[in-house]
């Protein structure tokens, strides 16, 4: 089956003029309680391997910084002139906070939550229509409910094992009362259970778990705590670039990347800080919204997620930016196809559509025949590969993308490509 991950809006923003000698960056992490370890690791290992790889000199990074209030990873990245290279400022905006609140929720409080969440998709017909996108993500989606289930049965059958061995239920059962013998049973199954916590953190179940249950919860308007984190990641990205243009040091580009969960809150990030500043993105600087493997569905496709649906529709009709959406069909964890103004009963109001640009990562290419036998079947490795260096040149280059002299709206229609041939629309053949 051939599936075209390849669109164009009708009104793309107009080329911006010269090349980009200095860009900020923001990034923003998906559902993650490890963020503020794990994307500044990846990052400095992943441009070491980049450089290796291609050939170019090792950039500079400045050592990590974090924020007073611990919410902002930030470091710069110094130009390249071998290869034209921007100046880069690299700032993590952080909720990982959040995230660990949720892991550490009772267990069981989580799994109900999971259940009730997953029954209410069913109902409403949701889970049909992620599994239309792409059955890869319905399965992921299913796949802690149906476990969850699983182990319920499988504690259910070791209390019942023990109690009826200990009580009457055997000719040589101990013949204890029942209100001793069903208690123990019980402790028996969850002693069973937490048994196998470790296997069931390897199968990152508590990861799936947890995350469906919270684009629920947000899709539904019951997440106050993440709202007021979107609103304050809004205010840390307005008050960095009117700090920077105060020092004189104005980036060419600005740009928003937001990876997993992340690429939904990006989009509302974005959408809020056009709100807020007139003049941002008519200016001397371009903004540039990236989406990288986004489950942006699985929130704009609840009834009650209106706010997310209109901040969506702003952004698909604003000329102040340009938004590039990534998509990967060999990603069990995003949806391939999606497009918001195709998927999304959106009030446009009669404006004209500028965004977004979709294409295809291409993953295929990217990565060596080898490796990618090894990683096809290991759904959160090849969510990653969106962040990780290229085995090969290709259209899609993350590091070319955030440090290289081409804007967003160039290097997705016309990259430069070193050494390889480049195209700008594409489609991919699903798996």
């Amino acid at each position: 089956m051939t599936l075209s991950l390849s669109y164009t809006p009708p009104d793309l923003q107009e080329p911006r003029p010269g090349q980009v000698r200095r860009r900020h960056v923001f990034f923003i992490h998906g559902y993650d309680p490890e963020a503020r370890s794990r994307y500044r690791m990846l990052f400095v290992r992943e441009l070491s391997r980049y450089a290796r790889r291609f050939g170019e000199p090792a950039r500079r990074i400045s050592r990590a910084e974090m924020s007073s209030d611990g919410l902002v990873q930030s470091w710069d990245v110094a130009a390249l002139p071998e290869v034209e290279g921007a100046e880069t400022r690299y700032e993590v905006l952080l909720w990982d906070d959040i995230v660990a609140r949720d892991f550490a929720r009772w267990r069981v409080v989580s799994v109900a939550l999971l259940l009730v969440g997953i029954l209410h998709w069913i109902a409403t017909g949701l889970l049909v229509r992620f599994y239309r996108l792409n059955w890869k993500m319905g399965n992921v989606i299913v796949y802690p409910f149906c476990l969850a289930l699983i182990l319920g049965l499988a504690v259910g059958l070791i209390a019942h094992l023990v109690h009826a061995h200990l009580g009457d239920a055997f000719a040589h059962s101990l013949g204890l009362p029942v209100w001793i013998s069903a208690p123990i049973g019980i402790v028996a199954g969850l002693a069973a259970l937490r048994a196998a916590e470790k296997p069931l953190v390897r199968a990152y179940f508590w990861q799936l778990l947890n995350d469906w249950v919270f684009n629920w919860q947000h899709g539904n308007g019951w997440r106050s705590d993440f709202e007021q984190r979107v609103e304050g990641m809004a205010d840390t990205i307005l008050a960095a670039l009117k700090t920077r243009s105060m020092q004189g040091v104005e980036a060419d580009e600005v740009m928003i990347v937001g990876h997993s969960s992340g690429a939904q809150t990006a989009v509302e990030v974005t959408a809020r800080i056009l709100a807020r500043d007139g003049n941002l993105g008519s200016g001397g600087s371009s903004l540039a919204l990236v989406t990288l493997g986004s489950g942006i569905p699985l929130v704009a496709f609840q009834a009650r997620a209106h706010g997310l649906r209109r901040e969506i529709a702003e952004i698909v009709t604003s000329r102040r930016l340009v938004w590039t959406e990534f998509q990967a069909p060999q990603d069990w964890m995003n949806f391939p196809g999606f497009n918001p103004v195709r998927h999304l009963a959106l009030d446009l109001h009669g404006r004209r559509i500028t965004n977004p640009l979709l294409r295809s990562a291409r993953f295929r290419d990217l990565i060596n025949p080898e490796t990618y036998l090894k990683v096809r079947r290991k759904p959160f490795r090849m969510h990653f590969q969106f962040l990780i260096a290229n085995d090969r040149r290709g259209d899609y280059d993350f590091f070319a993308m955030i440090l290289g002299p081409q804007r967003l709206r160039e290097r997705v229609l016309a990259p430069v490509v070193p050494g390889a041939r480049s195209a700008g629309a594409v489609s991919a053949t699903a798996e």
